[in-house]
């Protein structure tokens, strides 16, 4: 498969993954009477996941995620040359994503992008007040867990078709357990789509949002490098 091809299907992956996961809080999460709420918040990434893991997976990887992409290079899954295209794709869709999601959301004249937007953030700016430090090692920590699980499902090894539940569901998980810390990012182009668009503190704080699941996604790749080593 053409590295074009491969990029493109990143781009609709990913453009999904923002769309319906930031969509679902911006839109849907504190709807009058019949909001989903953080569980419901949670399924909408997990699900928007899983839903183009099986469509696009075997032409990309499906990996719609700048951290899934640097941490299967990492873990000697993925070619380092192709990590640069893969971002650019995986971010341009993101900020794509986040401008459509605008324009729906200010089809209600209440709307106000800068009251957040589906943007990731500590202190003042975390759903629960949580500091710099929490949120620093809350989506290291997350990330590292996505990763592990990622590079064990998609193993040789492991059960066929099954990855992408597995991928999925853990996604639902770590924004169950993060969405009150952060938001949850465990992504940096998610991260960036939206903080383009509320400019300000989502810009300032951004860059904890790229930092931190890099890091995650590097330990993941020596970790995993580790339990695959043979003695």
């Amino acid at each position: 498969m053409t590295l074009t091809r491969r990029m493109g299907a990143e781009f609709v992956g990913t453009f999904w993954l923002v769309l319906g996961g930031c969509g679902s809080a911006v839109l849907a999460a504190k709807f009058p009477e019949t909001g989903i709420g953080f569980v419901g918040v949670a399924l909408a990434f997990g699900l928007t996941v899983l839903t183009m893991i099986y469509a696009f997976g075997y032409i990309s990887g499906g990996h719609f995620n700048p951290a899934v992409t640097l941490g299967l290079a990492v873990g000697g899954r993925f070619a380092f040359a192709d990590v640069i295209p893969y971002i650019v794709a995986q971010v341009v869709a993101a900020i794509v994503a986040a401008g459509v999601l605008k324009i729906i959301a200010s089809g209600n004249p209440h709307f106000d992008a800068a009251g957040g937007f589906a943007s990731n953030g500590y202190g003042d700016h975390s759903p629960g007040g949580y500091s710099l430090a929490s949120a620093l090692v809350c989506e290291i920590a997350m990330t590292f867990i996505f990763l592990v699980v990622i590079l064990g499902a998609t193993d040789v090894r492991a059960a066929p078709g099954f990855a992408g539940l597995a991928i999925g569901l853990t996604l639902t998980i770590i924004h169950l357990v993060s969405i009150p810390v952060t938001n949850t990012s465990v992504n940096p182009a998610r991260s960036t789509g939206p903080a383009l668009f509320v400019g300000g503190w989502a810009l300032e704080q951004l860059w904890l949002f790229w930092v931190a699941p890099f890091v995650g996604a590097i330990l993941a790749g020596l970790a995993f490098r580790w339990f695959e080593k043979e003695d």
